[in-house]
């Protein structure tokens, strides 16, 4: 699973979770609930360095700032914690059954 995580300079950057087999857990995350709107932020916008440039930004600085008062280092947010290039990411199957797990977790 991919989150989002502010760093030191307050730049936004994707995190994968769990990073690697010996490391199974995933740290506690605050989820953005919100409605989709023009311009949001992909995967491919954060990874690709442009996603200042969309109008959605300003929900991913909300949601970070949020959960850094919050006392959280993470959250995940739909449009942009998925990586729709990624065809496992896309099955059904993970989706229903796999992200369910992932939202009972967060805070």
């Amino acid at each position: 699973m991919w989150l989002l995580e502010q760093d030191p300079t307050g730049e936004f950057r994707l995190t994968k979770h769990p990073p690697n087999d010996k490391i199974p857990e995933i740290p506690p995350y605050a989820i953005l609930s919100h409605t989709r709107g023009d311009e949001e932020v992909l995967f491919r916008d954060l990874a690709g360095g442009t996603a200042k440039n969309k109008a959605g930004y300003a929900k991913i600085q909300f949601c970070g700032e949020q959960a850094e008062r919050d006392g959280l280092r993470y959250f995940w947010v739909d449009t942009c914690c998925i990586d729709k290039s990624d065809a496992g990411e896309l099955t059904c199957r993970r989706c229903s059954t796999g992200m369910l797990p992932y939202f009972r977790r967060g805070l």
